[in-house]
């Protein structure tokens, strides 16, 4: 397979250390230059300071590469033209020796294949409104549903349906845990009217339903919904005003499959004047920190 690993995060799997996947959509597709890269790299270094290994996931030339050097990530950040990739576009982005960032769904499979346990993002995709009459939904639930990765997120991306995503993911058998919560968190807010199925109180104890997911044979991923940090919660009301919004200019303007989702996020941007972006940015530094931390109490447990 198209694939190389680094061989800091190989040592660190074969050393049954923390290593932590981390997506490259996010850096090409979700915020603008420099500000993706400083994320991006703000990302590792809270994976870093909690004694774990970031493996930043992206395809350079065709090539898988698991644990992106900063230089590459400097390169992503700046490069016109890459392609948003999910697990469907994986084969064509190989054989064309493209360029390609990595949705949920892709990096999920590539970490899958290079055996990492544990996958930081800011939001999940689900469905997104309407979705009963499109049919618009990510391959991020499929993946979830299939995939044996663990995802650490501050919830679906507030532009979707959250109840319908939370059906699906109850048909798809994909556990939601909430780390201190007893509902949903919804992005760029720390609650919304969805209970969750279970709140963990500490690391060790995701950790511990990871751990017995695995021995079970339940194949599949777990989702473990991290709100953000109350500073940076934006007021559910006014956010939600501002998606509508956004989503109109959307559907006036055609905008719609893997092209959607990066227009609404720069849009509610533009509309919040950059408090979105705070957030978002916020929010996975903070999923950072906890999936280290779960990827910590995880690799004790299997020594």
């Amino acid at each position: 397979m198209n694939i190389r690993i680094s061989e800091r995060v190989k040592k660190a799997l074969d050393e049954n250390k923390p290593v932590i996947a981390l997506e490259t959509t996010i850096i090409s597709h979700g915020m603008p230059y420099p500000k993706n890269v400083e994320c991006a790299l703000k990302v590792e270094e809270a994976i870093e300071s909690e004694g774990a290994i970031p493996a930043t996931i992206g395809i350079i030339d065709g090539v898988a590469i698991i644990g992106m050097s900063h230089q590459e990530i400097e390169e992503f950040g700046k490069r016109k033209g890459i392609k948003k990739c999910s697990r469907r576009d994986l084969p064509i982005i190989f054989a064309k020796k493209d360029w390609g960032a990595t949705t949920v769904a892709a990096t999920m499979f590539l970490a899958s294949i290079a055996n990492i346990e544990f996958f930081v993002t800011g939001g999940i995709g689900g469905a997104h409104k309407k979705a009963n009459e499109t049919f618009d939904i990510s391959a991020d639930l499929e993946e979830l549903a299939k995939t044996n990765v663990s995802v650490i997120c501050a919830g679906p991306k507030a532009i979707l349906d959250l109840g319908f995503t939370m059906e699906i993911l109850e048909t798809k058998g994909v556990p939601v845990l909430g780390f201190n919560s007893d509902v949903l968190p919804a992005f760029f807010t720390k609650t919304s009217k969805y209970k969750i199925d279970y709140n963990c109180k500490t690391p060790l104890e995701v950790a511990e339903i990871v751990k017995a997911k695995r021995e079970n044979n339940l194949d599949g991923g777990v989702l473990i919904a991290n709100p953000v940090p109350d500073e940076y919660s934006l007021n559910e009301e006014k956010i939600n005003q501002v998606i509508d919004k956004a989503i109109a200019e959307t559907e006036e303007k055609g905008i719609k499959g893997k092209d959607e989702t990066p227009f609404l996020l720069s849009k509610i941007v533009e509309l919040t004047n950059g408090k979105s972006l705070e957030t978002n940015i916020a929010l996975i530094i903070n999923n950072a920190h906890l999936g280290a931390k779960i990827a910590k109490e995880y690799c004790l447990l299997n020594k």
